[in-house]
């Protein structure tokens, strides 16, 4: 099992003033592909970095499988948390090579893949001589990405780690990753803010906004709750009474609504009646819409 159970958890830095997490719960069932997306100052690296146990949190619990994550071998070695840009060390070791690098993931991952590291090198192909120091932003991104996915770990994360790379690279990480998670299932959470690319991937979606859990729900649920519906204003506006409205825009005759429900066979032939058109709600849509909405009620 690899169950992630976080209850009232609380994080202020030192000599902060406010809280950067309040009172989180979140409970992510094993082998799970899970979304956190939030705008920037959201508290989502926060929140990852409590989880694999970089930061103590200020009040509040984090427990893998029943056990704490903070002081806890048992449960850290089972987390593996690559961060924006590549879990590298570069800082610390910048002459190290991506060779260094690898050996050093060898001996402290338990589930390590050499066979996977050496595959993903390949598909990368990143120079095993160079220095970490010398690395493109890319290629420190792909190197992230090897460490990642051969490190096998029960619970795998990716803080905004594949930005770096251009959109081939992303394209064969997110096919690695789907690649491991059939062969070697394990939970893996994905920060991103590329979320309609990220999105075909996913299974739960967690929305973060200032600090608190906005939304957790099932990503297919998700796909099915909400729509965007084009057509003359008059016939738009009679289609959308009674529902959820998350968004209204009208260019002169014609009127584009987003709504926040699942709509049944009966209103998608009242829609064909109407001449309207209506389209599935992307993920990122749905994102805007809900913390600009938040933002404004705060």
């Amino acid at each position: 099992m690899s169950v992630i159970d976080i209850d009232g958890l609380t994080l202020r830095y030192p000599q902060g003033k406010t809280d950067v997490l309040h009172e989180v719960s979140l409970h992510l069932a094993e082998q799970r592909i899970v979304g956190l997306f939030g705008r920037n100052g959201a508290g989502k690296t926060s929140l990852l970095s409590v989880l694999a146990a970089f930061r103590k949190p200020t009040s509040g619990h984090v427990l893998l499988d029943g056990a704490p994550v903070w002081e806890n071998p048992d449960s850290t070695r089972r987390i593996c948390f690559i961060r924006g840009g590549g879990d590298t060390v570069e800082n610390n070791w910048p002459e190290d090579r991506v060779a260094d690098a690898l050996a050093m993931a060898s001996m402290l991952r338990p589930n390590w893949s050499a066979e996977r590291a050496a595959e993903l090198v390949a598909k990368f192909q990143l120079p095993q001589r160079t220095r970490l120091s010398e690395l493109s932003t890319g290629q420190r991104s792909a190197l992230g990405a090897v460490l990642g996915l051969a490190a096998g770990a029960p619970i795998t994360i990716f803080d905004e780690s594949h930005l770096g790379m251009d959109a081939p690279s992303r394209r064969a990480f997110y096919d690695e990753l789907l690649r491991e998670y059939a062969e070697r299932p394990r939970t893996f959470i994905l920060s991103s803010h590329l979320i309609d690319e990220v999105g075909p991937l996913l299974e739960d979606v967690v929305i973060l906004h200032e600090g608190r859990i906005l939304l957790h729900e099932d990503a297919e649920a998700l796909r099915g709750n909400g729509a965007a519906v084009t057509g003359p204003v008059d016939r738009v506006d009679a289609f959308i009474t009674g529902l959820s409205v998350l968004d209204q825009r009208q260019l002169g005759a014609t009127k584009r609504a987003t709504v926040r429900d699942a709509l049944t066979d009966g209103h998608l032939g009242a829609a064909r009646a109407a001449g309207l058109t209506v389209e599935p709600l992307a993920l990122q849509d749905l994102f805007i819409h809900l913390t600009e909405r938040e933002g404004g009620r705060r």
